[in-house]
């Protein structure tokens, strides 16, 4: 493909085909190529090692390798007036006296992590020390390796969760680690139906007695769970909670969206004119080259054309309603939690009233505090623990604030980016935690917090026919802090 210049969205969109997102900086290097670029997307690609973003340092020796003669971008910046810079100033201040959603936690722009063995096991390191903090106050813990040389034999200790195996119908054993050394668990009767329901690499707590000097009788498992009695919040506004919008593909309900689009504006039903904020956790288009044959089950076929037709979606939402617009794993964004806001490139599709967040975040909205998460880590809950199940998914999210974390199983369904501070922890309480991912609905309360996993807007696809996933499509929840819940339907079976 001969090309005079290459458009910085038909890069990004390639790479994404690849699976792979570019950093705006190695855009810029490819730009205005001369040479056949989808072959030296195709080498980049292909030596990448699976790395989360692929930046300039990747791309400069496969550039030197094609001798690719690259035009650098030159753009001309007049100076402003200090008449205009005045009116900027203001502008800024006048913003910042209204602004009523304020993001607490977010990796977006911070990201540092390279996928090193010492990212991980700094990484690693971070979970441990966050979530020991909340559980030191609840345990009088002693470094794993001071076992053997303390007189009492009852003991406590902090550690990540290695291994769990079953021994016999009463008998599990797992080994728990901290930065000292590594010791052996061994749970019997209740404590071991707790002890089989550990997620790998979860931190927890154990009091027991020193057995034989090498390992721990388990007599209580502690985990770093929340406060019970969280204090409600009232608000005279409401929240509307949507997720996987599923633009460009063949199966999106276009007439429900149609009508809860009509709800929102008044049009039809009541309720709608107490929304202030709606709140959007993921997957806000299908995406491109996600999964093996996924262009058979499009309508739009390029990635950018499906953002622009969910920026002109959501430009229908009436204006005084605020939208918060986090990514999921179908979006244009890296697949590795955690996971940066849209791109700039698709951000700018959408109008002033969407603020873009990463995957998860941390808001306040006027003192409330949300905690947005898209839920990819729901698929191994609901594996390793058979009383979860997809009908009834916020009572997984019980789990992941009992747990403190949000991804808290390592090497399965949920890529992790090693970074050097473990954003999935969940070391702030919030009033509300919003997933979606699974395509079903729940909502429900937590010691205080409320949990809603959101539904979708697209039918059953191919893939979740395949694994008996019956999706609950067109179910809103709307919920007044403080107040009721209401749950809004506009599918119907």
């Amino acid at each position: 493909m001969i090309v005079k210049d290459i458009d910085s969205r038909l890069i990004i969109t390639k790479f994404a085909m690849h699976g792979y997102n570019i950093h705006p900086s190695a855009v810029e290097l490819l730009k205005g190529m001369k040479e056949d670029i989808d072959g030296i997307i195709a080498e980049i690609c292909r030596t990448a090692n699976g790395c989360f973003i692929i930046t300039p340092e990747e791309i400069k020796p496969i550039i030197s390798k094609f001798k690719v003669k690259t035009v650098s971008p030159v753009q001309s910046i007049q100076p402003k007036s200090e008449a205009e810079m005045a009116k900027e100033e203001i502008k800024k201040v006048k913003s910042a006296e209204v602004r009523e959603v304020s993001v607490l936690k977010d990796i977006t722009g911070k990201s540092s992590c390279r996928g090193t063995v010492e990212d991980f096991v700094v990484y690693f390191n971070s979970r441990l020390e966050k979530i020991s903090r909340i559980l030191k106050p609840r345990l009088k813990a002693i470094p794993i390796s001071a076992i053997g040389k303390v007189r009492t034999q009852d003991i406590d200790v902090i550690g990540i969760v290695n291994e769990v195996r079953e021994v016999n119908q009463n008998t599990a054993i797992f080994e728990l680690e901290d930065r000292t050394g590594i010791v052996s668990v061994v749970a019997t009767g209740k404590i071991k139906e707790i002890a089989m329901e550990l997620m790998g690499d979860e931190v927890i707590g154990v009091s027991g007695t020193i057995r034989g000097g090498r390992s721990i009788m388990a007599e209580r498992i502690v985990f770093p769970d929340i406060p019970n009695g969280s204090k409600t919040i009232k608000k005279d506004f409401a929240i509307a909670f949507i997720s996987d919008a599923h633009f460009g593909s063949n199966t999106f309900l276009e007439k429900e969206w149609e009508m809860f689009l009509k709800w929102l504006n008044g049009e039809i039903g009541e309720g709608s004119e107490k929304v202030k904020y709606l709140v959007v956790a993921g997957d806000v288009v299908d995406g491109v080259g996600v999964y093996p044959g996924q262009e058979h089950e499009l309508t739009i076929f390029d990635i950018y054309e499906q953002y622009e037709e969910a920026a002109s979606q959501l430009d229908r939402v009436p204006d005084h309603i605020k939208i918060i617009l986090a990514p999921g794993n179908h979006d244009a964004v890296r697949q590795a939690e955690p996971q940066p806001c849209l791109p700039k490139e698709f951000s700018d599709l959408f109008g002033k009233n969407v603020t873009h967040v990463g995957n998860p975040s941390l808001l306040d909205l006027d003192g409330l505090k949300l905690l947005i998460y898209h839920g990819r880590s729901l698929d191994d809950l609901m594996a390793k623990i058979p009383r979860l199940n997809y009908e009834r998914p916020h009572e997984a999210l019980y789990e992941l604030l009992k747990r403190r974390h949000l991804a808290p199983m390592y090497g399965q369904r949920s890529p992790i980016a090693p970074e050097r501070e473990d954003y999935l922890v969940i070391d702030e309480v919030p009033d509300i935690l919003h997933t979606g991912h699974v395509h079903t609905y729940g909502v429900g309360f937590y010691r205080g917090v409320f949990c809603i996993n959101s539904s979708t807007w697209q039918s059953q696809t191919e893939f979740q026919k395949k694994v008996n996933l019956n999706p609950m499509p067109g179910k809103v929840a709307v919920y007044q802090p403080g107040g009721n819940v209401m749950r809004l339907n506009f599918y119907n079976n």
